[in-house]
């Protein structure tokens, strides 16, 4: 009840707050919210708003009914008075624990009426500036008289007084009335209405061709789709999209038009916006989605003009270009009057849109070094691009691109206007993809069936292209019975065969001789990967296509497509159906062909020291040894761009090269080869993981021996679980000595966790395990349980885990004698998950910390949680930061720990605790031995809450801080109270 605690014990200073400027706007501004949340109705409105009474009786009324209404209205109330009041005015007010975010109303109304109120702070704001062309609307309508205009217009009354004003009437008019006000708004927020522009008279015309051209490339799936000419509307799946940095002005999920918004800025200077993704995690379908919402105007709107860019399709271009021939040539030709639409973009950069597709795919690595300002100047294309992503080039021009993390150096990265990080499906994405991939709710059952009793699986489908995978081959999956794939390379060989034998259904060969009666294609394809990968080439012609002996009857396997930006009619050009598929078939032609350099299997995995020795594209690098430091540098940038595709290629390898796959050998490759090619992966393993082990630290004295994996280091773990080789995994974990292993910010998905849990299993000592800010989720917990009995502790602060995560981890943890420690801060855990952590306090008497800060576990939480510690005799560290327990949960918690003879800490900063609340701990500090800290930091603590912790600290001589900064205090509380306890923190 602490929301309506406040209202009351603050009544006064809110009041004068929203007094004391003399003007009703902050009222209003309050009134206009709760009105869109619902939280007030029309008539409640009115009886606030008398006119000619006194603003102060207006107020009272409004505090009135808010207080009567309920704890929801009340916290209502106080997030929208923190968000309308000035910094200054809400200084005195306390809002801690007890706010809701303000989230945009669901929009299930059905009338232009309702729409006035769901939507009136919006209208307010945007009818403030075109007050008189709304009544102009409105006269011309037969909606208003001049009468009604008068009343509008009084000029004592400011303009957003004047709005309101014309919303009511225009509400009191009808379905009708609100009808044309809307539509009026609407209008008016078109840029070129509202800017006043005048565009060139062939302007229209070219925005129509090239909202054509855009939507014709968009509405079919272009990447792994090209086979069956899927829908784009029919088959799309949001993906999870989450912010590089942290945004407080964010609420709720991050949506489609969000990418160009202005939540999660970090530099509003710069015009460049970054999505990155792992190799099939969307990239390019979100894009493509994006420019079928914008063709369609159902999005992006604000821009009049969006110019599509692949860098896959850039890289073919040889000739230098200046901007206008690039945007013109490569997107869509203006059939008159070019340089007035091309002038018409340099003078309102602002209105236009470029995106660019796969920058780890350009052949080029990013470079600062040469600036081109000048919009008519030609350079080539790679010099071009880098100029328009840092804004030396159409600066104001907002600007997209794709890449994969690994691609995008610092160099960059300084000019970014913000990151948005694509994590592909969640699990209900999973869900939604495999449902909408097969008509036949039967067989989507079957699928989802068959993913649910193979978590490894479950977990690879995470990427899209491999749920796309999986459920292509869904025959292959539910006859597979215990053979289920279990690695990425598992599943490729399952889309080769899927893809073989549909070819040749009469003929198809029975057990493991499919591969060898197609092997002369599986080589042609492969040779073309291959040379694909070593180059950086992506779209072939029909030349490199006849240099690999490709037939038309290999083009007609499905793995080959026809590229959407290079074909015509006199020219067909070719691109793998994804590039994880081109690096699968460069990674077969590696293992079987006996073509391949002895150095390819140790470049492939060094790739960093492939610029050292100046070895030539054999041993996959193209440029030729550099002359010059300039080209040195660029050099050095374009290893980083490479790195992600060698990689993957490398990763296949190790797969195809598992024992597991020996029999699928026999036939196409000498065994003796065969062997070899597994040693030397074998010892480019183990020799990756030395180097990594060399480069830890000896650790500070009196600290524990930490390692901060890098992302190679994760890379390394997936090969070797690819390699699904225990013996490999147990000799690289023999060398690894360390007490805690930190694997932060490394993109962790359950992926990842499989590979990791595969690995670390084998470890001789406990380890700490560090996963923060990762995108582990309930699947890659899962996946993680089978290194539980090696982990000591285990941090997985930020990475989407809900309560079911947590009954799977904790049922495994009350086993693992070795579990000490856990950290959940910023989760999404609720009251259903402290029923678990209670058996876990009860069952493990050596468990010493539990943090599950800023998740969402009320009071009945905490009481299932003192349930638990009422039986422990071990805890030290017990966090419940961000939460909301409020009184009655601090109470059931200081009551289950007066015995505690173990607790040092206990934070429970930011949980709407009043002094209720405080009196319980004061009294639990007195009979504490071993309490040293206490957090109670923006809670809703009054004096008497204070004047009880001060009484039990004159008794308590062991404790050493009670934080209380942010509570319910006047300074001159504050300061006589730091006089008297000097424990005490404000």
């Amino acid at each position: 009840m602490f929301a309506q605690e406040l209202v009351l014990k603050q009544r006064a200073q809110i009041l004068h707050a929203l007094c004391s400027s003399g003007s009703a706007e902050h009222l209003e501004r309050v009134l206009d919210i709760l009105l869109a949340q619902g939280e007030l109705i029309w008539e409640e409105y009115q009886n606030i708003q008398v006119q000619g009474r006194a603003l102060y009786a207006n107020v009272r009324q409004l505090l009135d009914l808010v207080y009567t209404k309920g704890v929801a209205t009340c916290e209502f109330f106080l997030a929208a008075l923190k968000q309308v009041l000035p910094e200054a005015q809400r200084a005195g007010i306390f809002f801690s624990g007890c706010c809701s975010n303000l989230v945009k109303k669901e929009e299930s109304q059905s009338t232009s009426t309702q729409t006035l109120l769901t939507q009136r702070p919006s209208l307010v704001s945007k009818l403030q500036s075109c007050i008189d062309g709304a009544l102009e609307a409105l006269v011309e309508s037969g909606h208003f008289t001049s009468a009604d205009c008068d009343e509008v217009l009084l000029p004592v009354h400011p303009p957003s007084h004047q709005a309101r004003c014309l919303l009511d009437h225009v509400r009191s008019k009808g379905e009708s009335a609100a009808k044309v006000v809307l539509h009026f708004i609407q209008e008016s927020e078109s840029p070129l209405n509202q800017e006043k522009l005048t565009p060139p008279k062939e302007f229209s015309k070219y925005q129509k061709k090239l909202s054509s051209s855009v939507s014709a490339q968009s509405c079919f799936l272009s990447s792994y789709g090209g086979t069956s000419h899927m829908l784009l509307d029919e088959i799309y799946t949001e993906g999870q999209l989450e912010l590089a940095h942290d945004c407080v002005d964010l609420k709720g999920a991050l949506e489609l038009e969000d990418i160009v918004g202005m939540a999660g800025t970090v530099n509003k200077e710069a015009d460049t916006v970054l999505v990155s993704g792992e190799a099939g995690s969307g990239k390019s379908t979100l894009l493509q989605r994006l420019h079928l919402l914008w063709a369609r105007g159902m999005a992006l709107q604000e821009f009049l003009l969006l110019f599509p860019f692949s860098f896959r399709m850039l890289n073919s271009e040889q000739r230098e270009l200046s901007v206008q021939e690039l945007l013109f040539q490569h997107c869509c030709w203006p059939d008159r009057e070019q340089e007035e639409i091309f002038q018409f973009i340099l003078d309102n950069p602002h209105l236009i849109l470029f995106s660019f597709d796969g920058l780890d795919e350009l052949k080029q690595g990013f470079s600062d070094e040469y600036r081109v300002c000048c919009p008519t100047q030609c350079a080539p294309v790679h010099i071009l691009l880098f100029n328009l992503l840092q804004g030396n080039l159409m600066k104001g021009v907002r600007k997209v691109v794709t890449s994969r993390p690994e691609a995008v150096g610092p160099i960059l990265k300084k000019h970014l206007r913000k990151e948005v990080l694509l994590k592909g499906f969640s699990p209900s994405g999973i869900d939604c993809f495999v449902k909408k991939h097969h008509s036949d709710p039967t067989v989507a059952a079957k699928v989802l069936d068959s993913l649910q009793t193979n978590t490894a699986l479950l977990g690879l489908c995470h990427s899209p292209v491999l749920c796309w995978i999986v459920s292509e081959c869904h025959k292959e999956l539910i006859g597979c019975g215990e053979g289920s794939p279990q690695t990425i390379t598992d599943v490729y060989l399952m889309i080769l065969q899927h893809f073989l034998q549909h070819q040749s259904p009469l003929k198809s060969t029975t057990g493991l001789g499919w591969l060898q009666e197609h092997l002369k294609t599986v080589l042609h394809l492969g040779q073309l990967a291959f040379k694909g990968i070593e180059t950086s080439c992506y779209i072939f012609t029909d030349t490199d296509l006849e240099t690999c002996y490709i037939t038309e009857k290999d083009i007609c396997m499905g793995f080959l497509i026809l590229s959407n930006y290079m074909s015509s009619i006199h020219s067909k050009q070719y691109e793998f159906l994804h590039v994880t598929v081109q690096c699968f078939f460069a990674a077969l032609y590696i293992v079987l062909s006996g073509n391949t350099d002895r150095l390819t299997i140790p470049k492939l995995f060094e790739p960093q020291d492939i610029r050292e020795t100046g070895l030539s594209s054999a041993c996959f690098w193209v440029c030729l040894p550099s002359t010059n430091q300039q080209e040195r540098g660029m050099e050095r940038e374009s290893v980083a761009a490479e790195t992600p595709n060698l990689q993957i290629t490398a990763t296949f390898v190790s797969g195809l090269l598992s024992h597991r796959h020996q029999s699928l050998w026999q036939h196409c490759s000498p065994s003796a080869m065969v062997e070899k090619k597994v040693r030397q992966v074998v010892k480019c393993l183990s020799k990756g993981m030395h180097k990594h082990f060399k480069s830890i630290p000896q650790p500070v004295e009196g600290e524990k021996k930490s390692m901060h994996a890098m992302p190679g280091f994760v890379w390394l773990i997936k090969c070797i679980y690819e390699m699904q080789e225990s013996k490999i995994a147990k000799d690289a974990m023999s060398k690894l000595e360390v007490d805690h292993l930190k694997l932060t910010y490394c993109n962790i998905g359950p992926v990842e966790c499989t590979a990791l849990a595969y690995v670390l299993q084998h470890l001789n000592n406990p380890i700490g395990l560090q996963l923060d800010n990762n995108s582990v989720g309930d699947v890659g917990v899962e996946q993680l349980l089978p290194c539980m009995h090696i982990c000591n502790s285990l941090y997985l602060r930020n990475n989407n885990i809900t309560d079911e995560g947590i009954h799977k981890l904790i049922t495994k943890a009350i086993q693992c004698d070795n579990f000490q420690k856990i950290a959940l801060f910023n989760n999404k855990l609720t009251d259903a998950c402290t029923r678990h952590f209670s058996l876990l306090l009860k069952t493990k008497q050596n468990f010493l910390s539990l943090r599950l800060g800023n998740n969402n576990i009320t009071a009945e939480g905490a009481k299932q949680l003192a349930e638990g510690l009422k039986f422990n005799h071990s805890l030290q560290f017990l966090g419940l930061w961000g939460n909301k327990i409020g009184d009655t949960g601090a109470e059931a918690l200081a009551s289950a720990l007066e015995g505690s003879k173990t607790l040092v800490w206990l934070s429970l900063v930011g949980n709407g605790v009043g002094s209720a609340g405080a009196c319980a701990l004061a009294k639990m500090i007195n009979y504490s031995t071993s309490l040293e800290e206490l957090w109670l930091t923006e809670n809703c603590i009054t004096r008497p809450g204070v004047e009880s912790l001060i009484q039990s600290l004159e008794r308590n001589t062991h404790v050493k801080s009670v934080w209380l900064r942010n509570n319910v205090l006047s300074l001159e509380e504050v300061e006589e109270m730091t006089q008297r306890e000097s424990r005490l923190v404000f």
